[in-house]
């Protein structure tokens, strides 16, 4: 364990029931990168993530996040999107930037706002009124409106259509600190590729891959997409 390290996982292993979510994954992530975090369907994304979010406990191995066990410390400098909307859909636009406000003292509500009016998002609109696409955007402006040192951000584009993507990508860039990190789990990788530092590739809970995108199109003469395609026989 390093100054440098974001995440350290060491042994970590989750089961649900007979099911090995993750197997004895050990990795380590440094500070100031974007990384994507690659696999099939099941391949234990969603677990690993949850686990670094504090969602989750391991049954072995151990976690640390900025050199803290999970816990409220690390919540407090995780900004968390899950795959799925969790938000009240019978609020507004606006009083979700105000709760985000009251509940994150390193939230910018004045980011956000400038964000949904790029969007053209009505802050005065009711969650429920928008489109599936609109109401991920506003749930990715809330968790990029603040300032952490980790952001975890589990199929962050999925629900968009392909015009928005661009927007979303650059968003992500130009409101993260060059001292944190961004870990993107997708499976749109194509589209995400040329934002990142690094990747990881996990199937069936276990570490395949952890290499800089540089080294990928140098060593193996490939795009990370070609490399995955590869790596899974896609």
């Amino acid at each position: 364990m390093t100054d440098n390290h974001i995440i350290n996982a060491v042994g970590l292993t989750k089961r649900f029931g007979r099911v090995e979510a993750l197997k004895d994954l050990s990795l380590n992530l440094d500070k100031g990168k974007l990384i994507g975090l690659l696999g099939p369907n099941g391949s234990g994304k969603t677990t690993f993530i949850k686990l670094m979010a504090g969602l989750l406990k391991p049954d072995a191995g151990e976690i640390y996040i900025d050199g803290m066990e999970p816990s409220w410390e690390t919540k407090a400098i995780i900004s968390y999107l899950p795959e799925h909307t969790y938000f009240d859909e019978s609020m507004k636009v606006q009083r979700l930037i105000d709760k985000f406000a009251d509940f994150y003292a390193d939230f910018e509500p004045e980011r956000a706002r400038r964000m949904m009016d790029d969007l053209k998002i009505d802050p005065g609109a009711v969650l429920k009124s928008l489109s599936k696409g609109n109401r991920e955007k506003v749930q990715l402006i809330l968790v990029m409106s603040r300032q952490a040192r980790l952001y975890l951000l589990d199929e962050p584009i999925g629900g968009v259509d392909p015009a928005a993507r661009d927007y979303i990508l650059n968003t992500i860039i130009a409101n993260y600190n060059e001292e944190a990190t961004v870990l993107i789990s997708t499976h749109l990788i194509s589209d995400v590729e040329q934002i990142l530092d690094e990747v990881v590739f996990i199937r069936e809970g276990r570490l395949v891959l952890h290499k800089s995108v540089d080294d990928i199109r140098e060593e193996r003469r490939q795009s990370v997409d070609e490399c995955f395609r590869e790596v899974f026989k896609c």
